[in-house]
């Protein structure tokens, strides 16, 4: 698939068909995770794929899917045949920007005007939308009520914190979010060049 279609065709999918995934591309999902950008190439990311019934239910319970389906959606959470949870962990990278070719020239730690690990967390999530795309499924994501009950359910060591949870499934039809009803910005909304507000490259 070309990355142009893949990125046309990404969308959040709430409902899937029972039809399993194959292991073998949850394995090339999840890899994907890690081609993400890494300042410092530090590699803090790592991905938990869950499979089990049981434990994709408990998932969906701290998501308060209950709530979710009483307002009139499906059971997406717990429908999904795969969960992707990705985490990420900030000592890891501030373990990496004490290392030696990252120390200021006073032997400081640099200052973090962005908390990058958050960044890559993101840009990895969205490797992960897209190489579900090109495996011919469908994804979603979604936050979960409690990220450290989600913690604690998973094994994730102390330093690593999940930022949520990526359904992956065949797509099946579901009942699109309202907020798709919001009018789309278009590149000329807000891309800018040279400097904010100006539509075109002679300034104006």
């Amino acid at each position: 698939m070309e990355f142009s279609d893949a990125l046309a065709r990404r969308r959040m999918v709430r409902n899937y068909t029972a039809e399993p995934v194959s292991r073998q591309a949850l394995d090339r999902i999840a890899a994907a995770a890690l081609r993400a950008p890494s300042a410092g190439n530090s590699q803090a990311i790592a991905v938990v794929v869950v499979t089990d019934e049981t434990t994709r239910r408990a998932i969906a319970d701290l998501a308060d899917e209950q709530a979710y389906v009483e307002a009139g959606f499906d059971p997406w959470i717990s429908k999904a045949p795969a969960h992707i949870v990705i985490s990420v962990s900030e000592q890891v990278y501030r373990d990496r920007y004490r290392e030696a070719d990252k120390l200021g020239d006073d032997g400081s730690e640099m200052e973090w005007p962005v908390p990058y690990w958050w960044v890559d967390a993101g840009a990895s999530m969205m490797a992960v939308l897209l190489a579900t795309v090109d495996e011919g499924l469908g994804a979603g994501f979604l936050g979960v009520h409690s990220l450290p009950d989600l913690s604690s359910l998973l094994g994730f060591p102390d330093h690593f914190h999940p930022i949520g949870v990526v359904t992956v499934g065949h797509v099946a039809a579901d009942r699109r979010s309202g907020s798709l009803d919001r009018p789309k910005k278009t590149p000329a909304d807000v891309v800018f060049a040279e400097h904010w507000g100006r539509s075109d490259r002679s300034g104006h």
